[in-house]
């Protein structure tokens, strides 16, 4: 399903968060283990150079406080990938918008926070 804020023409577009989403950015490296996490939970991610962008609804990361990762809401904009474009350069869909764009922010949070468990042990 897609939303007419999420604006998915033939280019690249900075789109703001806080309306219809808010996104959260996460480390590429870690952001590709908690992908892994999720599997088939995961809405729609946005991969450019050093960063996954996960959309989530507006409003429900409140209190999101994980270190290296920031929430991207009101007033904030994401560089959004046209509908098909699945590799770079520039931002791409690393998982394309499908029925559930949005991905559940309680499981988002989980798989971050054991994304980074390895870390301690390095």
């Amino acid at each position: 399903m897609t939303t007419p804020a999420l604006n998915l023409g033939a280019a690249t577009t900075a789109q703001l968060a806080g309306q219809a989403w808010d996104a959260i950015r996460v480390p590429r490296s870690i952001g590709l283990l908690t992908l892994d996490i999720l599997g088939a939970r995961s809405g729609a991610v946005i991969e450019d150079d050093l960063t996954l962008y996960w959309l989530v609804p507006t409003g429900t990361a409140t209190g999101w406080d994980i270190t290296g990762t920031t929430i991207l809401s009101a007033g904030a904009r994401v560089s959004v990938p046209p509908a098909r474009r699945m590799a770079g350069p520039g931002p791409f869909w690393r998982v394309c918008p499908g029925d559930t764009w949005l991905t559940d922010t309680d499981a988002l949070r989980a798989a971050v926070e054991d994304a980074y468990q390895p870390e301690a042990g390095r």
